[in-house]
């Protein structure tokens, strides 16, 4: 307790000092805080907008097409059909939903605004696969699919900027030119795993889109919900074997299409989430190894200031190990007093991001406790130097130091 006070009694002497010496740890310490737990806002908003896709859903995606020897990349293709998801509602017993999806961007009118935004054409299965409701309306039925009609599904912010306040169910929009009856408003989904704004998109019949706007016969992926989380693996074997039957895929020839569970995507996110946050920590700590650089400075002005005060405490009879305790406890304190400073400040960060912008972060707890600890050993780390350098002065040319 005694060193605890001689240390305190040193900082309070010079405290504009002590205060600049601790800003580095303080900004070091909040700054680990702060972007950790930005880093753990994003992982949970990634892990949620990949559960609002379903624990159950498999995404089959065409393959690569090659040009001049080069792949270009998964889905790139048009393998797939609808009669590719209408095979596989059929032929695979753990399957319960199927819906195809394509989507391309376009421009839709109204009486009175515009708006670029997503065309996605889906079957009328669309909803219930992707565990998704409407806030007003109905969605279009089979026979609309069969029928090609002009019926459409509007995102949330399409329907505010085309319509304001008006509820659009019963009004007619523009898509390129061609007119759609609006048939049902979206509830509000926000981002996709992707990063897609959903709510920002016209939903329409897949084969009106097909036929009357994108002039095809392919659909850019199949989504396919399983019986149940424990059938998934059986519900991706039946998916590929059906498919390399249909595309006549010989056994060991690589296929035109893939499927993919979204508990692979998740666990892929969380790691790629997990890694962002502690590549977020480490840039954070690089501030705070310049706070203790700082220490070490202060700490090696403060030995040649209190040369004859330690050759005064040598003459009395205090030992080298004396000398080198009290110098480490003044830089653990210093140390950790900025780390203490910079954790409410943290604290403070998180509690504003919360508040002001909406971002789910957490407290991390452990990081907390972590940053403080380290920022206690990194006083102990860069002050062990000058305080060695204090035990080694000679005490007859301390005392005569002016």
């Amino acid at each position: 307790m005694n060193m605890v006070g001689l240390a305190f009694r040193s900082l309070v002497r010079n405290p504009f000092r002590t205060v600049l010496t601790m800003l580095g740890i303080v900004i070091g310490t909040a700054s680990v805080i702060l972007l950790v737990a930005l880093g753990m806002g994003a992982r949970r908003l990634v892990l949620d907008s990949i559960r609002n896709l379903g624990p159950n859903l498999l995404v089959v995606i065409p393959g690569s097409v090659t040009d001049s020897g080069a792949q270009v990349g998964g889905g790139t293709d048009t393998s797939l059909t609808l009669d590719d998801a209408r095979a596989i509602r059929q032929g695979c017993p753990s399957i319960l939903e199927v819906s195809a999806a394509l989507r391309t961007a376009g421009q839709v009118l109204s009486s009175t605004s515009n708006w670029s935004t997503v065309i996605l054409g889906t079957e009328s299965t669309y909803l219930s696969v992707r565990n998704w409701e409407l806030s007003r309306g109905t969605f279009f039925s089979r026979s609309d699919v069969a029928g090609m009609d002009r019926v459409a599904v509007l995102g949330r912010m399409v329907a505010r900027h085309l319509f304001g306040f008006t509820d659009p169910v019963g009004r007619w929009i523009q898509i390129n030119h061609s007119p759609f009856r609006v048939i049902g408003i979206l509830s509000p989904k926000g981002q996709s795993p992707m990063g897609m704004n959903q709510d920002d998109m016209v939903v329409i019949p897949i084969t009106t889109l097909q036929s009357q706007i994108m002039g095809v016969t392919y659909v850019g992926v199949v989504l396919a919900n399983a019986a149940g989380i424990d059938r998934i693996g059986e519900a991706r074997r039946e998916i590929d074997r059906l498919l390399r039957l249909r595309h006549h895929i010989l056994p060991g020839g690589r296929p035109d299409f893939s499927v993919h569970p979204m508990s692979d995507i998740t666990r892929t996110a969380d790691r790629m989430a997990f890694v962002l946050t502690l590549l977020l920590g480490a840039i954070a700590s690089i501030s705070l190894l310049v706070g203790g650089i700082g220490i070490m400075n202060i700490m090696l002005v403060s030995v040649r200031e209190r040369t004859r005060e330690i050759g005064i405490r040598m003459a009395i009879g205090a030992r080298p190990s004396d000398i080198v305790a009290q110098f480490l406890v003044e830089s653990s304190v210093l140390s950790l007093a900025g780390g203490l400073i910079g954790v409410c400040l943290g604290i403070l960060g998180i509690v504003l991001l919360r508040e002001t912008v909406g971002w789910p972060a957490p407290y991390p707890l452990a990081f907390m406790s972590g940053t403080l600890i380290f920022s206690g050993l990194l006083g102990m780390i860069f002050g062990l130097y000058p305080a060695v350098l204090a035990s080694r002065l000679d005490p007859m040319t301390a005392l005569r130091y002016e």
